[in-house]
């Protein structure tokens, strides 16, 4: 890779100097320390007050968020009392939501006006969408009116759209303006957001018909046409396109932002890269928490809500529970005459949903990637799955059948076993790449139920193959 022209050190100049780097511990990157913690708790605790905002005075917005998050809640009450004047309103953004809806309800309309004024718009939008319908009015009504336009037309998109993840502030440039032009007015305007990376220009309708990025344009010659270096092929983002949509789009491409327009083609906001990290972010923990029942990360949470959520699953899990002991008491008899099935049968069950398990999370995060769809790629997942849970089947057929058959001295029982085994990881691999498939076809979360469909199958049919072959051939 090049890099800048090298330069031979000239005297009286620092360049000869020896230059020490040194290293930064990891934990040290981001996020406050233990002694950061262990200082803001003791002030606290000494009633200090100078000192608490002098601690947190230099920290970033989200390490505050994050400091805060570590407090125990006696101290997370007083710390808030303490510094909420002090806060910035992009440490309210960072919090996890159910200390940010702890802080606000502490908050008053007015204050919250204040905060969600000088936020950007889709943060702002964030914090507006879980108020209570009376509260949200009262803080719209002291927002200034050309933002709660804004604001207002923000909440009317889908949740978890482009419209609710756009923010409202960006730099369009009218299409015959020079570079020149265009550098002047970025010095003068008082009105552009704080960050953006690149330039849209748009047509007299305000319809976009180009980018250039920031970097571009300052390189450029004052008398440059900007349609003479903008890029004309744009990802262009309707307002109700779903999030994970729009990761994917920046996935695909490396965009750094992307314009969102209204169904008539104009320019309304913008998507930058940060908030995609979050998207994605919050996709990837919403998948892996559904697979195990948990709908939301409910660590801040009070024990009754976090109850409350899980009790769904358990449900189902009951459910499950009492299908699969069903099918075991059809085969009483059976486990009458051949205690030692009432051992090794769990053992069937738990293997073949353990690797169902496997299978279901790779193939919902292969749909989420659009590395398969319902309709491309299925015969070659579902043939690969197949071949992998047979592969694996017949290594732990040999194995548990082999244990099996010595622990209780029966080479019967452990044939039994073996072949029990196959049938149910054929079929968990089976299962684990369909169940998923059809429930996105029809139009369903397959991270949601996939599991425990899943589940139910590979624990009656892995009871019922054991104990059915055992009936057969052991009776």
């Amino acid at each position: 890779m090049a890099g800048p022209e090298a330069r031979a050190p000239q005297p009286g100049d620092d360049s000869d100097r020896t230059t020490v780097v040194e290293t930064v511990d990891e934990e040290e990157l981001y996020g406050p320390s233990e002694e950061l913690l262990e200082n803001v708790n003791a002030a606290l605790s000494a009633g200090d007050i100078p000192l608490v905002e002098a601690l947190i005075e230099p920290l970033h917005p989200a390490d505050v968020a994050d400091l805060i998050e570590h407090l125990e809640p006696d101290q997370r009450k007083l710390f808030l009392d303490i510094t909420r004047h002090a806060l910035e309103p992009e440490t309210i953004s960072h919090l996890d939501e159910a200390l940010r809806d702890e802080v606000v309800d502490q908050m008053a309309p007015s204050e919250l006006a204040e905060m969600v004024t000088e936020l950007d718009t889709d943060d702002a939008v964030d914090i507006l969408e879980d108020l209570d319908e009376d509260t949200k009015q009262q803080v719209l009504d002291a927002v200034p009116a050309e933002d709660r336009a804004y604001l207002e037309q923000g909440l009317t998109f889908p949740e978890d759209s482009a419209g609710r993840l756009m923010q409202r502030e960006l730099v369009a440039i009218a299409s015959h303006w020079t570079v020149g032009e265009t550098v002047d007015y970025l010095r003068t305007a008082e009105d552009l957001p704080d960050d953006f990376y690149d330039l849209f220009i748009v047509d007299p309708a305000h319809k976009p018909v180009g980018s250039i990025p920031l970097s571009r344009a300052m390189r450029s010659e004052r008398a440059t046409k900007l349609t003479e270096i903008m890029d004309e092929e744009l990802r262009l983002v309707p307002a109700d396109t779903d999030q994970e949509a729009v990761a994917y789009l920046f996935r695909q491409y490396g965009l750094v932002s992307a314009p969102v327009v209204d169904p008539d083609g104009r320019l309304i906001g913008v998507i930058t890269v940060d908030d995609i990290v979050r998207v994605i972010d919050e996709e990837a923990e919403e998948d892996l928490l559904n697979i195990v029942g948990v709908s939301d990360t409910d660590f801040h949470a009070p024990a009754y809500k976090t109850a409350f959520l899980r009790v769904r699953w358990l449900v189902v899990t009951l459910i499950n529970t009492l299908i699969a002991s069903f099918v075991i008491s059809r085969f009483e008899d059976t486990i009458g005459h051949y205690p030692a099935l009432a051992v090794l049968m769990p053992i069937t069950a738990a293997m073949g949903g353990n690797a169902g398990v496997q299978v279901i999370t790779v193939t919902v995060r292969a749909l989420a990637t659009k590395e398969i769809t319902p309709s491309s790629n299925v015969m070659r997942l579902v043939g690969k799955e197949l071949a992998v849970g047979f592969m694996n089947a017949i290594v732990f057929a040999v194995i548990l059948g082999t244990l099996g058959g010595l622990w209780f001295g029966h080479l019967g029982l452990g044939v039994v076993l073996g072949g029990a085994m196959i049938f149910n990881m054929v079929w968990a691999g089976f299962a684990g790449t369909v169940i998923p498939l059809a429930m996105d076809k029809l139009g369903f979360d397959p991270a949601t139920g996939a599991g425990p469909f899943l589940t139910t199958t590979t624990d009656c049919l892995g009871f019922f193959a054991f104990l059915g072959l055992a009936t057969l051939f052991l009776t």
